[in-house]
């Protein structure tokens, strides 16, 4: 660039941003102390177009002269595009002026919605002010020319229309939704019309109201609105009337609903309300047929199935009657489909005598140890296992060989395939041997002799096999079917065998289930867990046990939250023949019970409720049943005598405490017997120590502890807890607390006789006795029997023994003495006296 061209352009202005139509003035602002402050005050002026004028066009701008610097002319540009456009495409340009043409097209659309819009509005507001002026006349002619009806349209009520303002109909419809240029145009033109309506007509006030005058009236009851001018009541509204005729025109057309016959189920009992809802009808209409008959009656009254039938019939219903009993149809005796039967595995139960190896048995074919986990080395719960052998899988049963535990043996049996008889070769056949036997012959259940504890050298297997015979078990080595395998828990010998045959003889008898159906099975065992809640042990018999099945166990049901076998695995379901842990049950049902899935929740808690019900009867039932007869009112009153001893069981599993309560009903004798006053499983709760205060029982734990507040209140209160968990401890135990409520055996022992030969009187002893010892010896504070011509005069103690004038302990027989009795001075010469020696011995049950 050359200079002369520097020298022409004019310098920059500065770049700012000044708001149009703004004035500016600054306003000076004095404060104490000579302080002052200047204020910029900016004033907006509005300019307002009327719809007659034209806008002026604004006034252009003079820019500063600015001379174009030379540039090199690489090519024209036409004048005829813009400089936007240059590097646009003729498409996009294309593209460009039909959108400014469709803009154009709808800003007109707009206008003319605009516009339409404001005409309208204008009509309304006209026929509004045209309506306000009529009713203004009218309102002025009221009390000259006629009376306006009371019921006439909305628009006779002067007061609330003369209170409107204007605005409020503007308010009250709104415009259509538009763009906010078009509003802009919409509130402008308003503006223009509203200055030049108020300047060319008259201002219409509306009359003033004063607040809160009406609304403290409100909904009170006057003359002025009760009556009329002419002092006649007021009638009825046009809507009342209206309604009123509406109300006529419907009952005048409302044709006979057509009778519907219906199958009313009737259980035993049923209230009215209930009879009514099942038949579709009434209460009232119920209520009013026994009025009819003479039975005056409520909604909630209870009526016999056979009322109920009759009311049924009378309103043309059939019935059918069921019974209470009838809730548990279909729930156990559902069919197999034969052509859905699979094989399952064999349930086998492991019965014997106490210590004759059955859980180490067990132990040995899981490879795991249960038996150093048990109390004292011996079983006091069912347990339930399943091994798979080749492949096949086998579910085992371990039952207590206790005594005490019959009834879980029995239980075994009941659910069981095989029973696995195990006999101690040292030991040979014992007593609960032989009720195992007994139990698997009644239960109809093929048995398998296992022949435990063969290392021993004192072993004798031949011994087992021939006391077998005794009691009719005949194994095959006798001549017999019975399979027997000699086995060692210990190491382990021909256990492979005994699997062997357990799954022979399952082949042999062809055990199939249908896994395609609802679950059912049988309570193994149930306990109470703190952490869990109620735990039962089942067994699947039929089915498949799953996830969120509705279950029901003897009294209870519940809804299945968790599976776990016996391993302590979290399974999803459970098919035929396995052992399972089942949680969700709402209580702890007892062992032996039956399980089975329904349907649903209600089905499940109408059978339970059914169950609880006739429990509570049969309980009802034993407390009445003692007052029955004269007999048994007899034989109440010869045991009236009898001590009991009060208890209160706890323990960790229902099957536990079955056997201690059969344990102790067997102790006792005419003169003491125990008496179990609770039971339950669980821990011991501050509950069973109010219990067992009003009763005043001992409390007794089995493999259960009471914690620090339940130990505190028995402290207080007295009370005795006793903790076992071992079954025979605590039943010597309670066998030897109940001896010591024995009265103790009197045993009487002959000492000798002394003959009467003077009676001597005494001032301060009184009667004494001169006697010659004839046999035996007396000694002094032994017990005396006066005897007079062979017939015993008095029985007492002697109190007084002297050899001369000397106390003495005893004298031999030949001497004399003098003896004197307690409280008793009717002694004659010639009068024997016989002494004798009273021992007190305890007794034991």
């Amino acid at each position: 660039m050359s200079k002369n061209d520097n020298d022409t352009i004019t310098a920059k202005k500065t770049l700012t941003l000044k708001r149009s139509g703004l004035e500016t003035n600054i306003v000076k602002q004095n404060f104490s102390h000579g302080r002052t402050k200047a204020v910029v005050v900016e004033t907006k002026r509005r300019k307002i177009t009327r719809p007659d004028e034209k806008t002026e066009a604004p006034q252009s701008i003079t820019k500063p002269h600015v001379v174009q610097r030379s540039k090199p002319k690489f090519e024209e540009i036409p004048p005829s595009k813009p400089v936007a456009q240059c590097n646009l495409s003729s498409a996009e340009i294309e593209a460009r002026r039909r959108a400014l043409e469709e803009a154009h097209v709808q800003e007109k659309i707009i206008r003319k919605q605009a516009e339409k819009e404001k005409r309208d509005k204008e009509r309304e507001k006209s026929s509004y002010l045209q309506t306000h002026q009529e009713m203004e006349i009218l309102r002025k002619n009221k009390n000259t020319t006629e009376k306006i009806p009371t019921h006439t349209s909305a628009l006779s009520s002067t007061e609330p229309i003369a209170a409107i303002d204007v605005k409020a109909l503007e308010v009250a419809i709104p415009l259509k939704n538009t763009s906010p240029a078009e509003k802009r145009i919409t509130n402008d033109n308003e503006e223009r019309y509203n200055r030049r309506a108020n300047s060319s007509k008259p201002e219409i006030r509306s009359p003033k109201v004063v607040k809160g005058a009406d609304e403290r009236r409100r909904g009170k009851l006057t003359l002025n609105s009760a009556l009329d001018e002419e002092g006649n009541g007021r009638g009825r509204s046009i809507a009342a009337m209206r309604r009123r005729q509406e109300k006529f025109k419907r009952a005048q057309n409302q044709e006979p609903r057509e009778k519907i016959s219906r199958e009313v189920i009737l259980p035993e009992t049923i209230t009215i309300q209930e009879l009514a809802q099942r038949m579709t009808e009434r209460s009232v209409d119920v209520i009013k047929f026994l009025m009819k008959q003479g039975q005056m009656m409520k909604p909630g009254d209870i009526i016999d199935a056979d009322i109920a039938e009759l009311i049924a019939v009378e309103f043309g219903h059939t019935v059918k009657r069921v019974s209470e009993s009838d809730v548990e149809d279909g729930i156990f005796n559902i069919s197999d489909n034969p052509l859905k039967m699979r094989p399952r595995p064999p349930v086998v139960t492991i019965m014997g005598h106490v210590d004759h190896g059955k859980t180490s048995l067990l132990d040995a074919i899981r490879k795991a140890n249960v038996v150093s986990g048990e109390a004292g080395g011996i079983t006091q719960h069912i347990g339930a296992y399943q091994v798979e052998q080749n492949g096949q899988k086998i579910t085992f049963i371990d039952t207590p060989g206790h005594s005490a535990f019959t009834a879980m043996r029995a239980r075994g049996a009941e659910v069981t395939d095989i029973a696995v008889l195990v006999v101690s070769a040292d030991d040979s056949v014992m007593p609960q041997t032989v009720e195992s036997i007994n139990h698997a012959k009644a239960a109809n259940v093929p048995i398998i002799v296992a022949i435990n504890k063969i290392d021993k050298p004192t072993a004798d297997a031949q011994k087992v096999r021939t006391e077998l015979l005794q009691h009719e078990v005949f194994v095959e080595t006798m001549g017999g079917e019975i399979l027997e395998v000699e086995v060692s828990a210990k190491t382990g010998q021909n256990l492979d065998k005994l699997l062997e045959a357990i799954l022979l003889q399952a082949e042999l008898l062809d055990l199939k289930a249908d896994s395609d159906r609802t679950a059912e099975g049988i309570v193994i065992e149930a306990k109470l867990d703190r952490g869990r809640g109620p735990v039962a042990t089942v067994l699947v018999q039929k089915g498949t046990l799953q996830l969120s099945d509705i279950i029901v166990a003897g009294n209870e049901w519940g809804r299945v939250r968790a599976l776990i076998d016996d391993y302590g695995c979290h399974i999803k379901k459970a098919g035929p023949s396995t052992p399972i842990e089942i949680l969700g049950i709402q209580g702890t049902p007892q062992a032996g019970d039956r399980f089975a899935v329904v349907s649903n929740e209600a089905k499940a808690r109408e059978i339970a409720e059914y169950r609880q019900h006739l429990a509570r009867e049969k309980a009802v039932a034993r407390q009445t049943s003692s007052r029955g007869s004269l007999e048994q009112m007899m034989t109440k009153l010869q045991t009236t005598g009898v001590k009991e001893f009060p208890l209160i069981i706890k323990g960790d599993v229902q099957g536990s405490i079955e056997a201690i309560t059969l344990a102790l009903e067997t102790l006792g004798n005419e003169e003491v017997r125990a008496r179990v006053v609770h039971s339950g499983a669980g821990g011991i709760t501050e509950s069973d120590i109010s219990l067992a205060e009003a009763s005043h029982s001992a409390i007794i734990g089995f493999n259960v502890r009471a914690n620090k507040q339940v130990r505190d209140a028995a402290k207080i209160q007295g009370i005795e807890i006793r903790y076992y968990n071992i079954i025979y401890d605590l039943v010597d135990d309670i066998k030897a607390a109940m001896s010591g409520l024995l009265s103790p055996e009197q045993r009487e022992t002959f000492l000798g006789n002394a003959e009467t030969l003077e009676i001597f009187n005494i001032t301060k002893i009184g009667k004494v006795a001169g006697c010659r010892v004839t046999e035996g010896k007396i000694e002094r504070g032994a017990g005396v029997r006066l005897i007079r011509d062979n017939i015993v005069i008095h029985e007492g103690k002697l109190k007084t023994l002297k050899r001369f004038k000397d106390e003495v302990n005893e004298v031999q027989a030949g001497q004399e003495c003098g003896m004197a009795f307690e409280n008793y001075d009717d002694i004659r010469a010639g009068d024997i006296i016989e002494t004798f020696r009273v021992e007190h011995i305890n007794r034991t049950l």
